[in-house]
Formats: C-alpha cells, structure tokens, sequence
C-alpha cells in the first residue's frame, strides 16, 4: 500500500509545477506581440509564420497549465492511481498543435510564392524579433530545468517547443537578413517552408513520447537494470523473481514484480523480504509505487504466469 503522504507530495509538487505554466503563458503573450509587429512592419510571411508559431504557444501553455491542475489531484475512488496521466495528454495535444501550426506557414508560403512582394523596414523587424527570442529562450531553459527536475513531461514539451520557437526564429532572421542582403525576395518563402518542416518533426516527437506514455510503455532499459541489480542482491537466499511489470505514468512509476521464496519460509519472513525488497526499490526513484507478491519456490502454479516477464 502506499503510504497518504507520497500521494500529498507528489500532488504539492503538481501544483507548484503549474506556476511555471504561467510563465510560458507570459511568454507566449509578449512574444506574439512581438512577432505580430515584426510582421506587420515588414510584410514578411516568414515573420507572419513565426508569430503563428507563438499563437500556437500560448493555446499549448494554457492546455499545459489546466493538465498540471488535474495531474496535481491526488487519488479518488474512480481513479486509484492518480491524475498524472492528464500530462501525457498535454504534450500530445501541444505537437498536433505544432503540425497545425506547420500546415498554416505552408499555405503562407505558398501564397507568398505565388504573389511575391518588397519587404519593408527590415532592420527593425529583425530587431523585434530577436528580442522576442530572447524572451523565448530564457522561459524555454526555465522550464526544460524544472521539467526535468521533477520528471514532467508537460514542461518538457512546452520548453522544448519554445526551443524549437527559438531555432526557427533564428531561420526567420537569417532568411530575412539573406533577403535584405541580396535583394532574392523567393528566399522569405522558402524560409517559412523550413520551419514549417522543422516544427513538423518537433510535433512528431511531442507526439510520439505522448502516445507511448499512454499506452503505458514499460520504463526506459537503465531503470529496469537497477531494479534488476536490487533482484540480483537476493541469489544469494535462493529467492527468485519473474512476472516483472513495469510503466510510467507522468512522474510516477509503477513497479510490480512477483517474489518466489521457499516453501517452509514463515509469513513474516516473507513479509519482511518484500518490505525490505519494495524498500530497496523505492530508494532508486523519486516517484514509485511498488506492487510485490509472494510465491512458494515449490508450488508449480507459482510458475504459471512467469510468462509475464
């Protein structure tokens, strides 16, 4: 059973989590205005596609924010796990965000191609969009620290769709400074396609760890070889495991193995393994809830779901 108080830890540092999705909202609000200028003042479509990009940011950081508050609830009878799932659903949301973003800055672009124009007042334009990026960057490596930190994925993608903000922003203001230069007005299009295609791949990414969070995917090798390396410790007793399941679940992991001990063991010896064993377990994360269940070495049908492993 686990113990109330790791539930109200885990559900206190939820919620302290989801102040720094007020920092991305900021962000996302100053840096649309931003963008928003550059574009007007210049005409640039690649200018245009970075402010949608942002407009992108702030409806994610809002997503992000209302997940945080429900991954924050602690346990209730319909759902005895937790709320920490609700993250995997705000990095999903967030790259098919991103794909949509994509398809708008195509079709820019394609426009723009199609009806060419003079760019005006570069210079500043440039100069407004590289503060916006700045103020991208600084939120964006905020967030990616205390993301990781405290194993959210929630964070995560939106840090690392602010990153990718800040990589095309900075595409943006080569491309554009390129155009000023040269004078090749087709090289502002072009750009919009670039980053088009580079947030595309983000969102795939957001995506992909989304859906394997989901679909409850077991945790990563390096994990499961500490877990094993606590089994390993037991040899010597003559106690054996299988039926070894594991998944994560935003940062809480949950860890449930079976333990096959002789036959003439007492109860309480038995007790006093898996407790000393569940213990071991718990010190290697900083989120984990461990299931463990006696087995006789002896009893053939603790052999029958060995296949579980």
């Amino acid at each position: 059973m686990v113990p109330d108080q790791f539930w109200y830890s885990s559900s206190m540092e939820r919620k302290l989590l989801a102040r720094f999705a007020w920092l991305s909202i900021g962000a996302a609000l100053i840096t649309i205005l931003l963008k928003g200028a550059a574009a007007l003042i210049t005409g640039s479509v690649g200018f245009l596609s970075d402010a949608i990009e942002s407009v992108v940011n702030l409806v994610a950081a809002v997503f992000a924010l209302s997940m945080l508050i429900i991954a924050a609830r602690p346990p209730d009878e319909d759902h005895p796990f937790g709320h920490s799932k609700a993250e995997y659903f705000a990095g999903g949301v967030e790259g098919a965000l991103i794909v949509m973003a994509a398809v708008t800055i195509g079709w820019a672009a394609v426009e723009r191609l199609l009806h060419p124009r003079l760019l005006d007042q570069m210079g500043l334009g440039l100069i407004i969009s590289a503060g916006a990026s700045l103020v991208n960057l600084a939120v964006a490596l905020v967030l990616l620290n205390v993301g990781k930190k405290n194993e959210s994925i929630t964070l995560e993608a939106d840090a690392h769709h602010l990153l990718t903000d800040v990589w095309t922003s900075a595409g943006v203001i080569v491309g554009v400074g390129m155009v000023g230069l040269t004078g090749w007005q087709i090289l502002d299009p072009l750009v919009a396609f670039l980053v088009a295609a580079n947030i595309i791949w983000t969102g795939y990414k957001l995506m992909q760890r989304s859906v394997s969070g989901l679909m409850d995917v077991t945790l990563p090798k390096q994990e499961r070889e500490k877990i094993q390396n606590v089994f390993d410790g037991y040899k010597d007793l003559g106690v054996q495991f299988h039926a070894l399941k594991t998944r994560q679940a935003g940062a809480e992991r949950f860890i449930s193995v079976h333990v096959l001990v002789p036959g003439d063991w007492t109860v309480q010896q038995g007790h006093n393994l898996l407790e000393e064993i569940e213990s071991k377990i718990r010190s290697l994360f900083s989120h984990v809830d461990v299931f463990t269940h006696l087995e006789s070495l002896e009893d053939p049908a603790s052999w029958d779901d060995q296949k579980l492993s």
